[in-house]
């Protein structure tokens, strides 16, 4: 069975960081649950308090995403991790199951989820290239922390995203229909927020270029489960056309 530490990356999320560990923490699928303080000022460290069960990582300075993933790696201690970003809406423990179990089952090596509200051409592909909610062989990047450390803000994604095609593990995609995360924008304000989304965008173009990022999510696109990304999504496929197309044998319906 696999051992699973869960990281969870925190800046300034106040109570929506609390949805997120009511869902994690004591679960069982999870050895340990680890919450990285990116140097918050909200209270963050008061409210996680309230959850002696959790291992606290904090500094005082904010470091950016990367870092603070590279800071959970460091600790973790167990064979596979689940990186689960702090601002998410609809998180319960039946998604951390679902996102547990193509590893647990052995169907695939990774596994990453595919929110509610994904960009629509991600959700029209069936895979979320820079979605935050994975898990992942810890040996991929155990011995990668100081490599991620010096690695843009918004960079840590593709640069797993890379580390997952070199190795070529398969993928499955798991779709949470409930689950959104919260736009900068909404949290922030809009000029603040559209400014973090576009730094999002510059930190991923500086670890890979245009060309790069390109070829990347059609590398990661080959590596899918195609047979589970269908059963898990759950498109409203017309049923005629379900039937017909077992009855012919297409594979993705079997």
């Amino acid at each position: 069975m696999a051992e699973i530490s869960c990281i969870v990356c925190a800046y300034n999320e106040g109570e929506r960081l609390r949805d997120i560990l009511s869902a994690v923490d004591g679960h069982p699928a999870l050895k340990e649950v680890i919450v990285v303080d990116d140097g918050s000022t909200d209270g963050t460290d008061a409210l996680l308090r309230d959850y002696p069960g959790v291992q606290v990582i904090s500094y005082g300075r904010n470091r950016g995403k990367t870092y603070a993933m590279s800071q959970g790696v460091a600790a973790a201690t167990g064979d596979h991790l689940m990186f689960l970003d702090a601002d998410l809406a609809g998180l319960g423990r039946a998604e951390i199951d679902s996102l547990a179990a193509p590893i647990e089952t052995g169907r695939a090596k990774v596994s990453i989820s595919l929110r509610r509200n994904s960009l629509s051409l991600y959700r029209a592909i069936g895979l979320d290239f820079v979605s935050g909610e994975r898990v992942i062989p810890a040996w991929l990047i155990r011995d990668q922390v100081e490599v991620m450390e010096a690695l843009p803000r918004w960079g840590g994604e593709a640069f797993i995203n890379q580390r997952i095609i070199e190795a070529g593990l398969r993928i499955e995609v798991v779709d949470w229909p409930g689950v959104s995360n919260i736009r900068k924008y909404r949290k922030t304000g809009l000029l603040q927020g559209v400014w973090a989304e576009c730094s999002m965008v510059r930190d991923a173009l500086r670890v890979l270029s245009p060309v790069g990022l390109v070829r990347q999510n059609l590398q990661l696109l080959r590596l899918v489960n195609r047979r589970r990304v269908v059963a898990q999504l759950r498109w409203p496929l017309d049923r005629r056309e379900t039937s017909a197309a077992r009855r012919a044998g297409a594979g993705p319906f079997e």
